[in-house]
């Protein structure tokens, strides 16, 4: 697969944010279910008075219900199309999209970039309170209520044993083909002065419900119904554990791509198609899924 834009073309990078209560995920899907990437779609067509519809290419596909704040896209345009719109192009959106969708950047990308392939990290936060009255209304689309007391510390403490480069079979929905090894970068809790418990999520990227079924597990833990070492027995079995619970959608968000400098594009993307395997011999599990694919 290559990177180079068609001649004619320019590749425009765009920065959004949305509420995923309503939508049925990222990807436009079959049966007209309303997704963001339809939506986005939609519109750019109608603003910019195509009769084509112009994919775009997202740097994590969100599920159902799940919100994004720093989600990044790319979008191939005719050289025309972005000379005639491009000034009030964002704008237009504006006025085009529903409220629950927003366009914040519009610009041409540089050399290499490509939205998935490129990224080097994805940071998501989830949300959860333990408040025995349950969650702020302002909140109930944003916050999971758990409805016994979390222990912050013991899950930081299991968290610390799932951190850096590992197979996460036992926390993926599992794709023919597709890899799991994945290098969790960062994972911790913090209680904020409203109680609402956040656990910040990096990772150089995700299979399917990896973070929900990470939080499950550490929740487990937090409530005091397993002890801090049980999520890293977990990842070392590598299966699935029926105890490890995909937590609902709505308190999971997107917050953060990150890339490397502009010159390192391209070879980030290179790389990031590449088979991917542990070194230890016989543990390893190859496939060519890219990064990103779906929290």
């Amino acid at each position: 697969m290559s990177d180079e834009v068609q001649p004619g073309c320019v590749r425009v990078r765009l920065d959004l944010s949305y509420d995923g209560t309503d939508f049925h995920g990222w990807a436009k899907q079959a049966g007209g279910r309303r997704t963001v990437q339809g939506e986005i779609e939609d519109a750019l067509r109608t603003v910019t008075r195509s009769t084509e519809t112009y994919e775009l290419t997202v740097a994590g596909r969100t599920d159902a219900g799940v919100h994004a704040r720093g989600q990044v896209a790319h979008v191939d345009l005719p050289e025309q199309v972005w000379r005639e719109h491009h000034e009030k192009l964002l704008k237009r959106l504006a006025g085009r999209l529903p409220r629950d969708v927003r366009v914040w950047a519009l610009r041409p990308a540089p050399s290499g970039f490509n939205a998935r392939f490129s990224a080097v990290w994805r940071r998501y936060a989830y949300r959860v309170t333990d408040n025995p009255g349950g969650v702020d209304p302002l909140l109930r689309n944003h916050v999971l209520w758990h409805d016994w007391p979390l222990d912050v510390d013991a899950m930081n403490e299991a968290a610390q044993r799932l951190l850096g480069e590992h197979d996460f079979a036992a926390y993926c929905k599992k794709r023919e083909g597709a890899t799991t090894i994945r290098t969790l970068q960062e994972l911790n809790l913090r209680r904020g002065d409203d109680g609402i418990v956040t656990a910040t999520v990096r990772a150089d990227a995700f299979c399917h419900n990896m973070v929900r079924s990470l939080i499950g597990a550490l929740l487990f833990v937090g409530d005091g119904h397993r002890t801090p070492d049980w999520p890293g027995k977990v990842l070392a079995a590598g299966v699935r554990d029926s105890a490890v619970h995909v937590v609902r959608p709505h308190g999971l968000t997107l917050e953060e791509v990150g890339y490397p400098a502009d010159e390192l594009l391209a070879a980030r993307s290179r790389e990031a198609r590449n088979k991917r395997s542990l070194p230890a011999a016989g543990c390893c599990r190859e496939g060519r899924e890219g990064p990103g694919d779906r929290t």
